[in-house]
């Protein structure tokens, strides 16, 4: 069940993040980014196996098997990066914006 709904929650912020790419305002495309960037980061962790009661490192005592630390390093990262990027991505698109004195991605209303 908990399968279900993190994939469907990973379906709708791709869907989103594809539908706000596609939109003409460059506000709606950084947007769509975030989105898509959320979706990708949520489909590396759940590849790392969706445990519930997961000891995060091995202690030596238990059977249990540990929850897989790579894809957290791997979502932190790509968070970091993300934040990052959306940063570069407004200052680009406020400098774009003064310049043209339009927000529309091609330059030119419609």
């Amino acid at each position: 069940m908990m399968e279900l709904i993190v994939s469907l929650g990973i379906g709708i912020l791709a869907g989103s993040g594809v539908w706000l790419l596609l939109r003409p305002r460059s506000f709606q495309v950084i947007i769509g980014l975030c989105l898509l960037s959320y979706a990708v980061n949520l489909f590396i962790f759940g590849m790392g196996r969706l445990r519930m009661n997961a000891p995060p490192i091995v202690d030596g005592v238990t059977g249990t098997v540990p929850a897989d630390p790579v894809p957290q390093a791997l979502v932190l990262t790509a968070i970091v990066i993300g934040f990052a990027m959306t940063a570069l991505f407004l200052v680009v698109l406020l400098a774009a914006r003064g310049l043209t004195g339009t927000d529309h991605v091609d330059g030119r209303e419609r």
